[in-house]
Parts: structure tokens; sequence; C-alpha cells
């Protein structure tokens, strides 16, 4: 009985136990197993995964892998910054339990396999940022995915549209596509991930409006749209969105002003707008703001002035509102930004002078206010502002000497005072500033000798051009010291008061001297200005009256007549406003002789005025053109009192000037314009409006940069250069667009904004194209902006 009981006993143990043993060790396995063949399939130059080997009964202590305690299976994967390369396969899906996955800053390529988180649906953190990952963000890859809260797939290479299936990822927290090539515009379904706290989507190709939507994300932290081409308005309600702490719409297209609901964001600490069309003054309520540290809203079309709430922002670090139409002084508060490190006021249109109370911003670090209308003197209290390593005051009207208080700015690196009105010679303390690279002065009424010693022993020549009584080895000037100024002799029984009351009776009277002289002048001219006018008008209507009318049409001896003796007259409109009768026996004149010129419209006569005069007569052909006389009358009288030479109307880029001739193309039939005319011309019940300018203007630019037509014909295709220029830009090959010869001349990011002014000018619908005037306010900014970068190169 014991012999069977053994047997059956040893049975067991042979037979069972090794089938618990392996499956107690399965997971293990699996999990290893799906590590050890990713690692067979990637590059690991610094041997970062030498750690995995496939002899160990267990993957938890290896390099970048953990295991859940309970489970005892693989719950994270970080491999980040390892530098490894290669695709990131199928036999990842394998970890079934993982639920943190992260392979940042590699050099993974390839394209996401859309079953990653249908497979691991128990992912809660993807990280593949940073890597070289291609193609489409695919639409499946969001089926199931529920668990996922942080997903982060920055700085990659993949292109075409954000799925709409990612409305799916309800618990969805951080969401993070920057710096891709995702076009399209965003769908209504993102604005429902409730819980989404940080939303960055910013350089891409992203167009479109900003939902309105999203106000609804109450819990949003962070909102980064910077850099895409997003049009309208800022959301009106994003002030619901209480808990925003970062709000970056920088660099792009939208327009209008800041909405009142911001001020209710007492938490944000930056706001980023520059770089777009946004205009309307600062509001007031900015300065309530008092957690802000970065305000940026340079580069727009803001005007107004600066308000002095400003002062309220006591965290503010760094203040950005270079490039508008600001105008008005400095407000006095800038005093009580004492953690202010960059104030950038430039390319602005700010008077007065240079606020004492600069003094407060202890920490400032740059102070750039050039390119303004400021004047008076440069304060002696700029030295408190200890930290300063950057100054650029140049390109205004400052006035008097450079105060030696400067030289107590141990710190400075870069001054520009150049373009001003500043006297006096410079302080020879500059020297002692141990740690200037760059100090500008050109271009004011400098005298004397330059200092010697310290950065002014290597000084550029061009940074002290413009100062003729400068003196010196670098601007080839030897100073003169055998001049000794003419000494004062006072004589010792003369009484000083009484000295200086003749002194000032001697003034006194040359003042009142040269007023009487002024007076007197100017009396004259107005006597003179008035006679002249007199007799002019006198000779010109005696002229008239000999005469008769002026307007008296001639064709030669044979075609003259007289309009008096016609009783069927109508009027001849002249450009420079006046009206005369106008016979039916004009005809006569508008003959195959006469004629001088031909177009889609009418053909256009030469006659010739009684006075001897030449007019050009147009008779226009097809009664369909005007509704009603009274409607041709209508239009015909806005021309009164406008004579314009060489004036042309239709935008084209064949009817721009060209060579020292203005040589010229003319055309106006509507076969030429093509790719120029606005889109709503085949539209018979679209109104034709000033809009239909802006398109063609929109066209013309393109055509400028890219050095195309509007439309090309290919043997097979044809090239619409709008079209082209758009789809170039979304892929993110703008250089393909750019005219060969204007390469090396000016950078890609100069031109893509002038590209952007272009492709908004030439939208397809009317209401989203600017006013002219806001293109020129644009223009101007964007020649103000390179103009900088260009100075900031030199």
């Amino acid at each position: 009985m014991q012999d069977q009981f053994s047997i059956i006993l040893y049975f067991f143990l042979v037979v069972f136990v090794p089938f618990q043993v392996t499956s107690l060790y399965q997971p293990f396995n699996e999990d290893m197993l799906g590590l050890i063949v990713f690692k067979s399939g990637l590059e690991d130059p610094k041997n970062k995964l030498s750690s995995w080997n496939e002899d160990d009964y267990s993957p938890c202590n290896w390099e970048g892998v953990k295991c859940d305690p309970s489970t005892n299976r693989v719950s994270s994967l970080v491999l980040d910054g390892f530098s490894l390369s290669g695709h990131i396969g199928k036999s990842v899906m394998k970890l079934q339990f993982l639920q943190i996955l992260s392979l940042s800053r590699n050099n993974f390529t390839g394209k996401i396999n859309h079953d990653l988180l249908v497979t691991l649906w128990n992912l809660k953190v993807v990280d593949l940022s940073e890597n070289s990952l291609s193609g489409t963000i695919p639409d499946e890859l969001f089926r199931q995915c529920w668990s996922l809260r942080v997903l982060s797939l920055a700085k990659n290479n993949l292109t075409g549209k954000i799925p709409e299936s990612l409305s799916s990822c309800y618990s969805l927290a951080s969401l993070n596509f920057s710096s891709n090539q995702l076009n399209g515009e965003l769908h209504s379904g993102m604005w429902f991930l409730k819980e989404l706290q940080s939303l960055d989507l910013s350089n891409n190709f992203l167009k479109g409006e900003i939902h309105e939507g999203v106000q609804n994300l109450y819990d949003l932290r962070e909102l980064r749209l910077g850099r895409n081409f997003f049009t309208g308005r800022i959301p009106e309600n994003i002030g619901n969105c209480l808990l925003l702490k970062l709000i970056d719409f920088s660099y792009n297209l939208l327009t209008d002003g800041i909405p009142e609901s911001i001020q209710r964001l007492t938490s944000c600490t930056l706001l980023n707008l520059q770089v777009n069309f946004l205009n309307g003054s600062i509001p007031r309520w900015i300065g309530e703001l008092n957690n802000l540290e970065i305000l940026d809203l340079s580069s727009n079309t803001f005007s107004g002035s600066i308000p002095s709430g400003i002062g309220g922002l006591t965290s503010l670090q760094v203040l950005n509102l270079s490039t508008n139409n600001i105008f008005g002084s400095i407000p006095a508060s800038i005093k009580e930004l004492k953690s202010l490190y960059v104030l950038d006021l430039s390319d602005n249109k700010l008077n007065g002078s240079i606020p004492l109370e600069i003094e407060g911003a202890v920490s400032l670090v740059e102070l750039k206010l050039q390119r303004n209308l400021l004047g008076g003197r440069i304060p002696l209290q700029i030295a408190k502002c200890s930290a300063l390593k950057s100054l650029n005051l140049a390109h205004n009207n400052l006035i008097g000497s450079i105060p030696t208080s400067i030289a107590n700015l141990t710190n400075l690196q870069y001054a520009d005072l150049s373009w001003n009105k500043l006297s006096g010679t410079l302080p020879k303390k500059l020297t002692n500033l141990t740690h200037l690279s760059s100090f500008n002065v050109s271009y004011n009424h400098l005298q004397g000798e330059l200092p010697i010693g310290g950065f002014f022993n290597t000084i550029t020549p061009s940074f002290v051009h413009g100062n003729p009584l400068l003196c010196g080895s670098v601007v080839n000037h030897s100073c003169d010291r055998s001049y000794h100024p003419k000494p004062i002799v006072l004589n010792p029984n003369s009484n000083y008061n009484n000295s200086r009351t003749s002194l000032q009776n001697h003034h006194h009277k040359i003042m009142l001297s040269i007023s009487v002289f002024i007076a007197i002048g100017a009396a004259i001219s107005i006597v003179v200005g008035v006679v002249a006018v007199t007799l002019l008008n006198i000779h010109v209507r005696s002229l008239v009256s000999h005469s008769g009318s002026p307007f008296g049409l001639s064709g030669g001896e044979d075609n003259s007549f007289s309009l008096e003796k016609d009783p069927k007259c109508g009027k001849l409109v002249m450009l420079n406003g006046d009206v005369v009768e106008f016979s039916d026996e004009v005809n006569n004149l508008l003959k195959e002789g006469n004629e001088i010129g031909r177009g889609g419209f009418g053909v256009v006569y030469c006659v010739v005025l009684r006075d001897q005069n030449f007019v050009a007569i147009k008779k226009l052909i097809g009664s369909s053109l005007t509704k009603s006389q009274e409607d041709f009358e209508r239009e015909v009288q806005k021309l009164e009192g406008v004579c314009i030479s060489f004036y042309m109307t239709m935008i084209k880029a064949e009817l721009c000037f060209l060579g020292e001739q203005d040589h010229c193309v003319l055309s106006s039939k509507i076969q030429s314009a093509l790719g120029y005319t606005a889109p709503e011309f085949a539209c018979r019940t679209v109104n034709i409006t000033e809009k239909c300018d802006v398109y063609g203007f929109g066209i013309l630019i393109l055509e400028i940069v890219s050095g195309k037509r509007p439309v090309e014909y290919m043997e097979d295709d044809v090239v619409i250069l709008c079209d082209m220029v758009r789809s170039s830009l979304e892929d993110g090959k703008i250089e393909q667009c750019i005219d060969e010869k204007l390469i090396g001349h000016f950078s890609p990011e100069e031109v893509i904004p002038l590209i952007k002014l272009g492709l908004v000018c030439a939208s397809q619908v009317p209401s989203s194209r600017p006013n002219m005037d806001d293109v020129v306010n644009i223009l101007e900014t964007i020649q103000c902006s390179s103009e900088g970068q260009q100075e900031e190169i030199q």
C-alpha cells in the first residue's frame, strides 16, 4: 500500500509541479519576450539597455522598467533620452499591464501603430515626443482610450488632421501635439474633453477659428495655440476658464481686440498674443491681473496709450508692447514693477520723456525704447537700474548730453543711442564698463575727443559715424590741441548784479527786435499773397468772358460746332470737377481716325477742346453695364474732382510699373485678369465690393514672393498659385514657394508673415478678408519687425 502511495506521489511531483512552476513564471516570460524582441529591433549607441538580459527570470530590475508589486507585471517603460533609434514595433503590445509608456527624446521613426491604445487598454501615460515619427495620427488609435490621462506626440513629423475620435478620450488631462505638421480645423468634439487641464497644439498648420466651446473646459490651466493659422476673434467667453494660468495665441491671424472676460483670469501668469492682427486699445483692467509674469502684445495694431494701471502688475517680469501704434507717454507707474527684467516698448509712437520713475524698475536687464518719438534728456536715475545689460534708445528725439551716471551700469553689455539729438562729449568714465561689447552713438551731435581705453580702443567706426565734431583715431580726425579757450577777464570794480541786469536787458531787446521783424515779414507776405490771388482771378475771368466756354470741342474745320445752337445737349463731366454741355454732334468726332485705344468696355477717342487741350472720351458699349441712367450718373458723379495721373485700379503684377520708364502692360479684359479676380465675380447674386480688390492684392503678394503666375498651365495640369502656396505652407515646405531671386536676401521666417497676409487677403470668403487700411497697418508691422531683426543682426 505504501509502495502505491509513493508511486502516486512521485507521479504527482514529476507531472504536475513543473506545470505549476511554469504557470507561475509565465507572465514574466511574456513581458520579457516582448521587451527582448523590442530591444532586438533597436540601435542602442550608448548601450543603455545593457541590463536587459534574456537569461534573467524577471525584467523588473532592468533599466527603464518598473513592475507593479501586486501583480509582478511590467507597468512602466520609461526610456527618455536614451538615443535609441528604430521602430516602435508590435512587440511592445505584449506588455498587457503597461500603464506608462515614455519614449521621448530618441530617434524613433516610422508610423504610429493604430492598435497601440486598443491593445494596451491600461495605458494612462503615452509620451512619444521629440522623435522622428511620421505619417498621420490614425483615427483608430483612440477607439479604446478611456484610461488615457496624458498623451504627447510633440516634436515629430506627423501630418494630416487631428482625428475626431480623440473626443472618446474623456479622461484626458494633458494633450500635446505641438511642433508637428498637422493641418485642418479643430473639430468641435475636442471641446468636450471636460477633464482637460493642458492643451498644446502650437507650431502646426491648423486653421479656422478658435471654437467658442473652449469656454466649457472649466478645468483648463494651460492653452497653447501659437504659431498656427487661426483666424477670427479670441473666444469672447474664454474668461469662463477661471483656472487658466497660461494663454499663448501668438503668431496667428487673429483680429479684433482683447475680450473683457480675460479680466476674470486673475490666476493667469502668461498672456502671449504677439504677432497677430489684434487692434483696439490695451484695456485699462489689464493691471488687475496681478499674478501676470509675462505680457506680450507685440507686433499687432494696438493703439491708444499705455494704461497707468499697468503698475499694478507687481509680479510682471516681461512686458513687450513693441511694434504697435501706441502713443502717449510712458506712465510713471512703471516704478512699481520691481520684478520687471525686460521692458520693450520699441516701434511705437510714444512721446514725452523717459520718466524719472524708471529708477524704480531695479531688476531691469533689457530696456528697449527705440523707434519712438521720445524727447527730453536721458534721466540720470537710469543708473539705479544696476542690473541693466541692454539699453536701446535709438531713433528718438533725445537731447542733452549722455549722463556720466551710465558709467555706473557695470553690467552693461549693449547700448544703442544712435539717431537722436544728443550733444556734448562722451563721458570718459565709460571706459570703465568692462563688459561693454557694443556702444552705438552714431548720428547725433556729439563733439570732442573719443574716450581712450576699454571698449573704445576697438570701437567700430560706424558706431560713431554722423558726429562730425567728434575727433580721434577711429574717425580719422585728429583733435586740435593747440586751441585754448579765450580767458574770461573780470573787472574787480564792476558790480556783478548790475552786469547781470544789463545782460538780461540786452537779451530782452534782441528778442523784441527779432519778434518785430518776424511780424512785419509775415504781414508783408500775407498782403502780397492776397494781391496775387486777386489779380489771378481777374485775369482768369477776363479770359473766360472773351473766349466763351473753354470746353468747346473741335475736330478740325469740318467738325467744329457750337454747343449753344444744339437743342440736344448733355453734360461732359471733367475729372477736374468742371461740368460742360455735351452735344450729340460730338459723335462726329468719335470716329476711327481719332481712336487711341480699345478695351473690354468700350473705345477711347482723342478730342481737342477749343482751348487746344486734349481730352480722352470713352464710349461705353452695351446697355447692360448700368441698370438706369440714374445709376450711371450716380457712379460717374463719384469721379468729380478726381484727377490722378498714372493711377490704375486693376491690381495685378503686369500693371505695376516696371523699369525706369514706368513701362507697363494695360488690359481691361476679364480674360487677362484670370487668377486675380475674386470668386464672387462668378455669382451674380453676390454684391461686388472693395473686398474684390483685396483679393487681387493678396494674389499680387503671393506672385511677388513666389515669382510665379497666378495661374500656370502645365502639360497635364493647371496650377493655381493660391492653392499651391497654401498647400506648401501646410506641408512645411514654404521654401519651395519663395522666388529664387529672393533667397539669400530674406530668411523664410521673414517671408512667412507676408505669405500669411497674402493668403488671408485671398480668402474665398469676402468677409474674412481684411480692409486695405488693415492691410497697410499689417505691412508696416511686418516691415518694422523685419527692420528690427536686421538691426539686431548688425
